[in-house]
């Protein structure tokens, strides 16, 4: 009994001892892992997860002083007067800014390029500067390039200034059309981001809520009118206040429109309708239409070429009652000392942006 015993102790003594040289082992490995051959403790580093963010920052940056760079937001406000300088990087880029710097070939505007990046200069902006500024890469393959929209970055720059709380216009009278199957939009935009502005009819003196009709307001477009109606008709103006005296923005006149989109309505007819030869003639062709939509006219006719004819295009805005306002376009060709040549089919094509109509009439000897 006393030799078992013995034999029994012995054998736990032997696996104590081999777990703990084990333990031992492995805490040696562990420590050799974490060394060079040169002996130097190295400090192992979790790869860090990866993100997506970087790539969905904008390239497009203001130059501050001493070259120090601010990377612009979906919106910025900015001083007037003070020159600045915007840059996109890229080696092909291209840029957008208000229209009217465009429209005027405005002088205050540069654009340089580089090969690594784009610069736009913009000197002594005013609150008249304020709007999306915007720039893209150009991707190129072979002669053909195309704007690439996953690298386009843009940012609505207000130039705040407090004597000027709306955007000034050019226009002092401007014309909003409305329609019943569109929103519509009175643009009166704000230069501070934070300013109140309310809608007002000048006749009767209301001021328009959002209980009267779908309103919201976007200081970046102005007042958005979802369901247009007829009695929304009238002059309007807006009116902003930010911590001071409130201002009146643009006058706006409001007009409904009856005329849908489409190509051209056309009537065509002649006068007289009874014609004999040394008759004078004047052939009409009239497009009723949607009043800022303009419309061409091309005409065929007997003896063209042959015979001189006069042409004369108007048109004019109409109130077709109830308050719908429609386009009326209108070509008339004239026939003097009319001949045996001119009698025949007279052909008008009217055109505009959504299409082209084609109607004829014949003028025939009574």
């Amino acid at each position: 009994m006393k030799l078992q015993a013995v034999l029994c102790l012995a054998l736990i003594w032997v696996e104590l001892q081999n777990g703990s040289c084990q333990a031992i082992k492995r805490k040696k490995d562990t420590d050799e892992s974490n060394t060079h051959s040169g002996g130097k403790r190295v400090r192992i580093r979790q790869p860090a997860p990866t993100s997506r963010k970087g790539k969905n920052q904008s390239l497009l940056t203001q130059v501050l002083d001493k070259g120090r760079f601010l990377r612009l937001g979906q919106s910025t406000s900015l001083t007037p007067g003070k020159n600045v300088e915007l840059r996109c990087k890229g080696s092909k880029i291209r840029w957008s800014y208000p229209t009217y710097l465009g429209t005027f070939n405005d002088s205050r505007l540069s654009i340089k390029h580089s090969d690594k990046y784009s610069q736009l200069i913009l000197t002594s902006p005013s609150a008249a500067d304020t709007g999306s500024y915007s720039c893209w890469v150009i991707v190129c393959d072979g002669t053909d390039c195309q704007k690439d929209h996953d690298r386009t970055y843009a940012s609505y720059i207000y130039f705040t200034d407090q004597d000027n709380l709306f955007v000034p216009s050019a226009i002092h009278f401007e014309i909003v059309y409305l329609r019943p199957d569109r929103p519509a939009v009175v643009p009166c935009r704000v230069t501070e981001p934070q300013a109140k502005a309310s809608l007002h009819r000048e006749v009767p003196a209301e001021e328009i809520t959002s209980n009267r009709t779908l309103m919201t307001y976007d200081p970046t477009r102005g007042f958005i009118l979802q369901n247009p109606s007829a009695d929304l008709q009238g002059v309007f103006y807006c009116k902003a206040a930010s911590r001071g005296t409130p201002q009146i923005s643009t006058k706006y006149q409001l007009l409904y429109v009856e005329v849908p989109s489409g190509a051209p309505f056309v009537s065509l007819g002649a006068s007289p309708e009874l014609v004999r030869g040394g008759d004078n003639v004047n052939v009409t062709c009239t497009v009723l239409g949607e009043p800022e939509v303009d419309v061409s006219f091309n005409w065929s006719y007997p003896g063209q070429g042959q015979r001189p004819v006069h042409i004369q295009t108007l048109w004019r805005l109409v109130n077709r009652g109830m308050g719908h306002t429609t386009r009326v376009s209108q070509s008339i060709l004239a026939v003097e000392d009319i001949e045996t040549i001119d009698f025949g089919n007279y052909i008008c094509k009217a055109k505009n942006k959504h299409g082209e109509t084609i109607v004829t009439t014949k003028i025939v000897s009574s």
